[in-house]
């Protein structure tokens, strides 16, 4: 689940031996920000049978890509912290850290292994954390929106060979690139649905900045990654068609495709995805069909 702009997105996702099923997923007007408005909604919607994990805002946190430490493992997030410390726009020691890795290649050389390091304010994941405990509802994970994608991503996944998707948010793009269900690409863009929607942009020159950072992402992605093999780029769900699908097709090198959920998912009688709700629910559905087995 997700809370921001006075609303609780949700979703409940079940997958077992590769097959993914969304039970339940919607939205609910919070009508004020007080834990017992939280807690109300949490029993209206039995959140106490869940495994509950909650998905940060993309504003909440930083995703920093850096040089993997050769470090034992119990070392590593205090090592990838220290390598942290000028990179933050805030104190280190006010950092909460994870990592993600992302593995070279089999019987590659591990010289110039990387992996993504997750930073957010102490007071932002504390704050997150009690608003569930005053609610009394049970949070086991706190998630973020570029392993959400990836989640999905990976469902699109042919064997041996990356796939690539880009969801237009409001204000920003994300693009991320799977291969054999890890992320090994992430990347934040500057336009988003809403300049697309606008009357009053030049649509062609926000499609085409969009493209052009597409090219340098999978530019970049060959040469640190020449043993990822791209398959064909997912478009995930948009608010309203902005072309921007068609315009990609056109211009890059790369199969486009409209990443449609229903193809990869199967949705239950109380999962409707009525108007723009693929969208909106993009993440959290992404979150729920969470592997245990990866790190975030």
């Amino acid at each position: 689940m997700s809370m921001q702009a006075g609303e609780l997105a949700f979703a409940h996702g079940i997958c077992v031996a590769g097959k993914c099923r969304v039970t339940r997923c919607g939205t609910r007007t919070l009508t004020d920000p007080s834990p017992k408005e939280f807690e109300r909604l949490a029993k209206e919607l039995d959140l106490e049978r869940y495994q509950c994990l909650t998905v940060l805002p993309a504003t909440d946190y930083q995703l920093l890509l850096v040089d993997a430490p050769n470090v034992p493992a119990i070392e590593l997030k205090n090592a990838v912290r220290w390598r942290l410390k000028d990179m933050l726009d805030f104190r280190v020691d006010d950092a909460t850290v994870d990592v993600l890795d992302i593995p070279v290649e089999a019987g590659g050389s591990a010289r110039g292994h990387s992996m993504y390091a997750v930073a957010a304010r102490n007071e932002t994941i504390e704050r997150c954390i009690t608003r569930f405990t005053e609610a009394h509802v049970p949070l086991s994970v706190i998630d973020i929106v570029e392993t959400a994608q990836r989640n999905i991503a990976a469902l699109f996944e042919p064997p041996a060979r990356g796939v690539g998707m880009i969801y237009l948010g409001a204000r920003q793009a994300l693009l991320t690139v799977n291969f054999r269900g890890e992320l090994y690409l992430a990347r934040r863009i500057d336009v988003g649905a809403e300049q697309l929607a606008d009357t009053a942009s030049d649509h062609d020159e926000a499609r085409n900045r969009i493209l052009l950072e597409l090219q340098r992402s999978l530019d970049h992605l060959d040469r640190q990654f020449p043993f990822v093999t791209m398959a064909r780029l997912m478009v995930a769900p948009e608010p309203s068609d902005t072309g921007l699908a068609a315009y990609l097709a056109a211009n890059l090198d790369l199969p486009v495709e409209q990443a449609r959920l229903a193809d990869v998912v199967e949705f239950g009688p109380e999962a409707a995805l009525p108007g723009d709700a693929a969208w909106r629910l993009f993440h959290v559905i992404g979150a729920a069909l969470r592997n245990e087995t990866k790190a975030l």
